[in-house]
């Protein structure tokens, strides 16, 4: 492949074949790697926490039917 530096660009290089520009940064590369698998892991803990916020939901919804129904045994005796 040829390439053909950017002008004034240190890291940014013109593919001549496909006319893209290809980044040879490393440290900008990994440094967008980290943030990205940092994201997706923080985008876990946040469905995980919705999980078990609807959860708790359901449960307390259980809870208040069971509630009702006692109740309401109690009023007919």
């Amino acid at each position: 492949m040829n390439y053909i530096k950017v002008k004034d660009k240190d890291n940014l290089f013109r593919d001549i074949n496909s006319n893209g520009i290809v980044n040879t940064d490393l440290d900008s590369y990994k440094i967008y790697v980290e943030n990205y698998k940092r994201q997706l892991n923080e985008n876990k803990k946040i469905e995980n926490i919705q999980n078990e916020v609807n959860e708790i939901k359901s449960d307390i919804e259980q809870i208040k039917d069971m509630m009702k129904t006692m109740l309401n045994s109690i009023k007919t005796v």
